[in-house]
């Protein structure tokens, strides 16, 4: 029997329900989840595309290879062969099988930063490997490592990790036998800074080797119902996890794949929803900071990282008695027992609401 925590999100209950009873209803900023429409060319596309009875390829079409690696190129300044791009059901689906995916086992450390989205820990332990939170590589030693997650922007607190940070972790993973795994998801979504990815040549000196960027059409696109996602970066890591999908089945819908296609080409509707989150985020920072809260990192991403000084517990208690739910610290680590993360992905009403509480 595999031992795993208990489901984060279903401690918030209670506290939820508390939110819940405000006379003018909850603001849950708890989890970030999209709630705006998805575009309306994606959804033409998944229509056109809905006539499909056969299976679908498990390395999916050339057409939506094509537009991942030519999004890639466009907007974050990545080369790479079309070749070297893997769909996949969600961006989470890899992030939990990954180490199972590359053969990691017993006896093997799997690396994830000290304040992490929790699956990095769950996808250690699925593959009966150790889960090993540590923001510095140094103290590990000499020690082989089989992979080491990197997650930036980060979730839970916006940070983002420059070139140069990136660089040294690709060095020390090579030295080490390691292959990088980053979670890019949020990469589209810099505020005071602009992340950079881990496959683009000032990070990895133009080699892509021992590399893999984890991407989601989530956030960018509001695609998180259609579980669209991929990954991209060293052949023949790509070529080895392809292998492994085909036999397991972990094959992205074809309808998905026309309309993540159609996501990826176009930039529109990626920066009408950037715009959406922009403003979001502008009103609810100073509330949150006018009301006794600091806000910490959170230069990317969909996420306020804030502490009142307080216990996280105590902090996500004097919200919901206002009606506003968010998510404690601890969720992402012990590091994080100190801190909520409040996510601005409400709608404008709702995130009106908070702040009008706040206040």
């Amino acid at each position: 029997m595999i031992g795993l925590p208990d489901f984060p999100w279903d401690r918030l209950t209670p506290l939820k329900e508390l939110a819940a009873s405000h006379p003018d209803g909850i603001v849950d900023l708890s989890v970030g989840t999209p709630v705006d429409p998805v575009p309306a060319i994606v959804r033409q596309a998944l229509a056109d595309a809905s006539d499909s009875p056969g299976y679908p390829q498990t390395y999916g079409s050339e057409r939506l290879r094509s537009a991942a690696a030519g999004w890639l190129r466009r907007r974050h300044g990545v080369v790479l062969d079309q070749a070297n791009v893997l769909p996949l059901i969600g961006s989470k689906e890899l992030v939990a099988w990954l180490p199972t995916l590359l053969g990691v086992g017993p006896g093997q450390r799997v690396i994830f930063p000290e304040l992490a989205y929790p699956t990095y820990d769950v996808g250690a332990r699925l593959a009966g490997a150790e889960p090993y939170a540590a923001d510095g590589l140094l103290a590990l030693g000499p020690e082989r490592v089989p992979l080491v997650w990197v997650n930036s922007p980060s979730n839970p607190t916006g940070r983002v990790l420059p070139a140069e940070h990136l660089r040294k972790v690709v060095s020390w993973a090579r030295e080490h036998g390691a292959v990088v795994a980053s979670d890019e998801c949020y990469i589209e979504l810099g505020w005071e800074e602009q992340p950079v990815s881990i496959l683009h040549p000032d990070v990895c000196g133009g080699s892509h080797e021992g590399l893999l960027a984890v991407h989601s059409l989530s956030k960018r696109s509001n695609l998180a119902g259609y579980r669209a996602g991929f990954v991209a970066g060293d052949p023949a890591l790509i070529k080895r996890l392809l292998e492994i999908r085909k036999h397991a089945g972990m094959m992205m819908p074809a309808p998905v794949q026309a309309a993540m296609a159609v996501a990826l080409d176009d930039d529109e509707h990626a920066e009408e929803q950037r715009a959406r989150y922009a403003a979001r985020r502008a009103a609810l920072r100073p509330a949150l900071e006018a009301a006794g809260w600091k806000i910490e990192h959170s230069t990317a991403g969909l996420y306020l990282w804030a502490s009142n000084g307080t216990g996280c517990w105590e902090q996500v208690r004097a919200l919901a008695d206002n009606g506003i739910l968010v998510a404690p610290g601890d969720f992402y680590g012990t590091a994080g027992e100190r801190h909520i993360r409040v996510a601005v992905t409400a709608g404008d009403e709702r995130i009106s609401a908070a702040v009008r509480r706040l206040q």
